[in-house]
């Protein structure tokens, strides 16, 4: 799961412990978290749109996926005038702090690992801000901090 650290960072999390993971506003990684995280799960916290972006921790599922509630407040910076509480279009779910890295592990440097080539995170024009992560490459990663 990615975020701009400028917007809500690891630090940010440690902070708080727990945090609703809302304003996604892609059909793809909705539905990537919707249908495919369960409560527990291990995922990677990734800073985006930095000077270095990479992994910077650790964090699990905390939540059964549930309607994004910023999606029906007009004052909202994520709000959709077509998700209808009735039908809601945007879900999210709560995310737990598990641990912030001593050292990032920059993009730049994952895209040096031929095991993860075929990541999904490393193919060109795939930035969605949620996506999952194949065991194979997880226990690679896992094993660099």
């Amino acid at each position: 799961m990615k975020s701009e650290p400028d917007a809500f960072s690891i630090d940010d999390l440690q902070k708080v412990k727990i945090e609703p993971w809302d304003g996604i506003r892609n059909y793809q990684a909705r539905n990537f978290m919707r249908d495919q995280m369960r409560i527990g799960d291990k995922v990677f916290f990734y800073h985006s749109s930095c000077a270095e972006p990479g992994i910077v921790g650790l964090m699990r599922v905390h939540s059964k996926p549930y309607p994004d509630p910023t999606a029906f407040d007009s004052g909202a910076k994520y709000f959709d005038a077509k998700s209808d509480p009735e039908n809601p279009r945007w879900m999210m779910v709560d995310v737990k702090f598990s641990r912030k890295l001593k050292k990032p592990i920059l993009l730049a440097e994952l895209k040096g690992y031929s095991e993860l080539q075929d990541m999904k995170l490393l193919q060109r024009g795939n930035r969605l801000s949620i996506m999952p992560v194949e065991e194979k490459h997880w226990l690679f990663i896992e094993g660099l901090f």
